[in-house]
């Protein structure tokens, strides 16, 4: 974890609660955070802070792991564009053992404080989606990762590779454009207020998809 991340994190963000999730608290941005000072002069394209930011998918996820304990107890879990660190957490105070894949250095410096924070460790690891399926985990819990065209071509493949090689995997989601429909199987829905990218509605619904 970057130390000067993490200081900027606990300095500049909030560690609140998180909105249905009242047990749960993350480090989140605010208008006065000023998330820009975290990326150098030299940072021509930096990545977008999503880890600084609740998500409809994510909260799906974690608000089914909260209703289904018992599908997470023992298991081996990767939460895959962990972000936040979300859903890893939930999933671990139900009993399994989370490994977080998420690139954002800013974000893997914010899954160790939100992780410490809620009283749980969550091992951090390097996932690349056109190499080898992971083959010590038991379900892949994936939120909000079909967010453009370009990562979903990408995303898609690695995800079935592990499905077929035995892995359970759980998506979730609002219903973006690029999302795979007819490759998946929906669970549940359920309320998420307004986060993310849908902020001017106050009604949104995440859902949880399985991988056919």
């Amino acid at each position: 974890m970057s130390d000067t991340a993490a200081a900027f994190i606990q300095t500049n963000l909030r560690l609140e609660a998180v909105p249905g999730l009242p047990a749960i608290r993350l480090y989140t941005a605010h208008s006065g955070s000023r998330l820009s000072r975290l990326f150098g002069a030299d940072d021509a394209d930096p990545p977008a802070p999503y880890w600084a930011y609740c998500w409809a998918g994510g909260l799906a996820l974690a608000q089914h792991f909260l209703a289904h304990p018992d599908q997470l107890a023992g298991k081996r879990v990767l939460d895959l564009g962990a972000g936040s660190g979300l859903v890893g957490i939930v999933a671990t105070k139900a009993g399994a053992t989370v490994q977080a894949a998420e690139i954002d250095h800013n974000g893997q410096a914010a899954i160790a404080l939100n992780a410490a924070a809620n009283g749980v460790k969550i091992a951090l690891r390097d996932i690349e989606l056109a190499g080898p399926v992971p083959d010590d985990i038991d379900l892949i819990a994936a939120g909000d990762v079909f967010y453009n065209p370009d990562v979903a071509a990408l995303m898609l493949p690695f995800l079935q590779r592990c499905q077929t090689a035995g892995i359970t995997v759980l998506i979730g989601d609002p219903n973006r454009r690029d999302l795979p429909l007819a490759q998946l199987e929906l669970l549940a829905s359920y309320a998420v207020g307004d986060v993310g990218d849908a902020r001017d509605k106050a009604d949104r619904t995440g859902a949880v998809y399985r991988l056919k």
